[in-house]
């Protein structure tokens, strides 16, 4: 996606459009909730806080959100953009775990280049109400059946499996994000790929996977 960063509108005959101009502010006020949230959490975040990090007036706000849920729900989707759609880009190579290890890492920097946003989906989800944390548990099966798609998985049992690496990966990857400890955070990579190794090995994703016989 282009980069959301605050930019200053233009002014005057070279004006943008009034639609490019929703969208910049739309974007803005999603970049700001996240950027807020990540210092002083999903409770503790006013709709106030989010205009002066914005630079946005109140009217602009409500013009283009409803509430403060109503931004964060944008702000869980644009995350879900910046950090989850690009979790298992196509990887080239016959070998599934080689393909996993190499979306897991791709992960893993996105998450680590986007700490806010990642923040919002992995932490502040959970307590921004039931449509949050219903929209985050269909982005993480969405995850599990990527996951799935990468290893070749296709029985119920092996899709189970991919169910609990994400959900690890997830709960894993969280309480680095919280401390904003990047070290910590790339090190989960290895040790799920690690993890994710001896499953394969037992057989846990399922036909076509375990020991060579």
């Amino acid at each position: 996606m282009a980069s959301t960063s605050p930019r200053r509108l233009p002014r005057g005959r070279h004006a943008l459009a009034p639609e490019e101009v929703a969208r910049i502010q739309r974007e803005r006020l999603c970049r700001a909730m996240a950027e807020v949230m990540s210092e002083k959490g999903y409770a503790a975040t006013a709709v106030e806080d989010v205009l002066k990090h914005a630079g946005v007036s109140r009217q602009t706000f409500y013009r283009v959100f409803s509430s403060k849920q109503d931004c964060f729900l944008a702000s869980f989707e644009m995350a879900c953009s910046v950090s989850l759609d690009r979790m298992l880009v196509p990887a080239e190579g016959e070998d599934p775990l080689e393909r996993c290890e190499l979306a897991l890492d791709h992960y893993l920097r996105t998450v680590a280049a986007e700490l806010p946003f990642a923040r919002l989906f992995l932490i502040e989800a959970f307590a921004a109400g039931p449509e949050a944390i219903r929209r985050r548990a269909g982005r993480e099966a969405a995850m599990a059946s990527a996951l799935a798609g990468v290893l070749g998985v296709t029985d119920d049992g092996g899709r189970f499996t991919c169910r609990t690496v994400v959900s690890a990966i997830c709960a894993m990857a969280a309480p680095p994000v919280a401390r904003k400890d990047l070290d910590a955070l790339h090190a989960v990579g290895p040790a799920m790929i690690a993890h994710v190794r001896r499953l394969w090995a037992a057989g846990a994703f399922g036909e076509g996977t375990g020991p060579r016989r």
